[in-house]
């Protein structure tokens, strides 16, 4: 068919890329390419066009899937039944729940667990000793699932050495599938502390990998995550650059290691969030990061196994029910990119703990996603895109340029206890968190469309949790990198309008015809519902300014914002502002940029939307 198509297309001149250029230009009357080219938060290029001179995929560059030094991918041919893990985490605090938990969902589709241990029961299961573990496990058979665990709040030692307990009794261990995820300097990261020094802690770190090693021999024995970067506000370069800073330096501080016995048993863990073209990139970006540090270690080349699991600070707690689709393209960008391990969270879980609709829909997201539309079927669906290969290395560059600035400052451990790397991700977070209040970077269902009349998302109920154990003193201590979440400022306005005796409510104020308001009308509704505060308006389009006036005291409201055209509001923007103080309006904003005497604020595309709604919440006196 391809043949009977080209002389087609052989009538036309090839158009160059001038004549691209020439015509985009005409397009953006004149304001260049430069105007639609997008910047990331570590002021990387997203181009318009990339074409085959930025990345010449025809030859190969980065070898094949499954070859050294694995830039591809570890496989040549993906396992045609399970072409990634499909890993599911559990916090629930009873671990007679979390067991019946387990093991619905293994029954389910789920091909590992992952156990977030917590003695106090705060933020994961309550296992205190081998008994609450043993019961957490009944009926799990390690050597069909994995069983890993998620140290959370501290190193890992306890949580391995139970694990491995559990274990050690099982006729063959070295066919168990276990992921004991030691990681000190995580730990340090997330909480800022440690309970020993940081010579003590890696001795400690040396002792239980030569007793994990011998019996476990297929065990995964550490995990280097660098998620707590992102969850707290960070770029995908610095996620990047903390990862192989974690992983050089916990190689570095282990006495005497076998780093070529030690690589392959590496874990690396990061974050995915909505934007999946940047996620695919950030996957392969690892991939030749890992490499480079293997070359530079005189270290012969291993495929490096990858965790992804989506992203904690893009969940929103308002209409959490888009959290699915949030979740959907951050899976796509895991199976997309070539991870290894998928975690796909409940998308209640911002909520609190998530219960059966949460997990089913998280595991499902990727079974769909591997049997129904087939992404696991090909190696390396993503190698050769023209932008996806040109951004993977623009990023692993900026990643390597962090990587180096770590180093600089003594290491990854150093770093943090200096404070150095949180104060980049601090400046990073900032900068995000303005471009989110101006609404430059949307979040549907809360700064864009937000829905005031939801229906809630459902949560499991947790029972309260055993008294813990005692908390060990902490000798080492630094800032530690708080996880945020993206919607904050805006669902805490909403939870403060909420609580609010009376519903709170905005005056729309148009002027003129509908077809003249209609626009701005929609655009001031748009923007503070997303403070929680609904609109109220004239049943008819009011004709007169008296009639404004009328509907403005009928509606109750304290507030108003006018709604009209840029030629209208000359000639009655005034009248109608000055009346509506007049009638007992604390405050009047006008959609647009016009300025008059009575108009107090203005709303416009590019304004300070979390600025005008704490206003609006201060003339109301709603309580934050």
């Amino acid at each position: 068919m391809a043949d009977d198509i080209l002389p087609l297309s052989s009538a036309f001149a090839d158009a160059t890329e001038a004549e691209w250029l020439a015509a985009v230009d005409k397009a953006l009357k004149g304001k260049g390419i430069d105007s639609i080219t997008r910047h990331t938060a570590d002021g990387l290029d997203v181009c318009p066009l990339y074409r085959e001179s930025d990345f010449p995929s025809a030859t190969d560059p980065l070898g094949t899937p499954g070859a050294a030094p694995y830039l591809r991918g570890p496989t040549a041919a993906p396992d045609a039944y399970l072409p990634w893990d499909i890993r599911q985490a559990f916090t629930h605090p009873d671990p007679v729940t979390t067991n019946a938990e387990i093991l619905r969902d293994l029954e389910r589709g789920v091909s590992s667990i992952e156990l977030t241990l917590d003695a106090s029961g705060e933020t994961g299961v309550q296992v205190t000793g081998l008994a609450d573990l043993q019961t957490v496990l009944d009926g799990v058979d390690a050597s069909i699932a994995t069983i890993a665990l998620d140290p959370v709040d501290a190193p890992g030692f306890i949580a391995a050495g139970l694990l491995a307990t559990w274990a050690e009794g099982v006729p063959d261990p070295g066919a168990l599938k276990l992921d004991f995820n030691l990681d000190p300097l995580g730990a340090l990261a997330r909480t800022g502390i440690l309970t020993s020094p940081l010579a003590d802690t890696f001795a400690t770190l040396a002792d239980m990998l030569s007793r994990l090693s011998g019996p476990f021999t297929g065990a995964g024995l550490i995990r280097i995550d660098a998620r707590m970067v992102h969850e707290a506000g960070g770029s995908d370069a610095q996620e990047l650059g903390a990862l192989i800073a974690s992983a050089v330096d916990t190689l570095r501080r282990l006495p005497e290691a076998d780093i070529a016995a030690l690589a392959p048993r590496f874990t690396f863990a990061l974050a995915l969030d909505a934007n999946y073209g940047l996620g695919v990139a950030k996957l392969r970006a690892a991939r030749r990061l890992w490499a480079r540090c293997l070359e530079l270690l005189e270290v012969s080349p291993v495929p490096m196994r990858i965790q992804a699991t989506t992203s904690a600070r893009m969940l929103t707690r308002y209409d959490a029910w888009t959290n699915m689709l949030r979740c959907t393209t951050a899976a796509f960008a895991g199976a997309i990119g070539g991870a290894d391990i998928v975690t796909v969270r409940p998308f209640n879980s911002a909520l609190g703990i998530p219960e059966e609709l949460g997990r089913r829909i998280a595991r499902n997201t990727q079974i769909i996603a591997m049997e129904e539309s087939q992404l696991g079927r090909v190696a390396d669906p993503a190698g050769g895109a023209w932008f996806t290969e040109t951004f993977a290395e623009d990023l692993a560059n900026a990643a390597w340029a962090e990587f180096q600035q770590i180093e600089k400052e003594g290491g990854f451990a150093d770093s943090l206890l200096a404070g150095a790397v949180q104060s980049r991700v601090v400046a990073t977070r900032d900068a995000r968190a303005k471009d989110i209040a101006k609404r430059k970077v949307p979040i549907t269902g809360i700064s864009e469309f937000p829905l005031l009349d939801e229906i809630a998302a459902p949560v499991a109920d947790a029972a309260k949790p055993k008294p813990a154990p005692a908390e060990q003193t902490p000798t080492l201590t630094c800032a530690p990198l708080t996880p945020i979440h993206l919607a904050a400022p805006f669902e805490a306005l909403r939870d403060a309008a909420a609580s609010a005796k009376k519903a709170p409510d905005i005056f729309v104020a148009t002027l003129g015809a509908v077809a003249e308001h209609s626009a701005r009308a929609d655009f001031a509704r748009n923007l503070f519902a997303a403070g929680g505060l609904a609109s109220k308006e004239a049943p008819v389009a009011p004709k007169s300014v008296p009639e404004l006036v009328a509907a403005f005291k009928a509606s109750g409201c304290q507030i108003a914002v006018l709604c009209g055209s840029d030629t209208r509001y000359p000639e009655e923007a005034e009248a109608a502002a000055t009346a509506l103080k007049a009638a007992g309006a604390r405050h009047v904003w006008l959609a647009g940029k016009h300025e008059a005497p009575g108009i107090d604020s203005n709303i416009f595309m590019g304004c300070d939307v979390l600025h005008t709604l704490k206003l609006a919440h201060a003339e109301l006196g709603l309580s934050q």
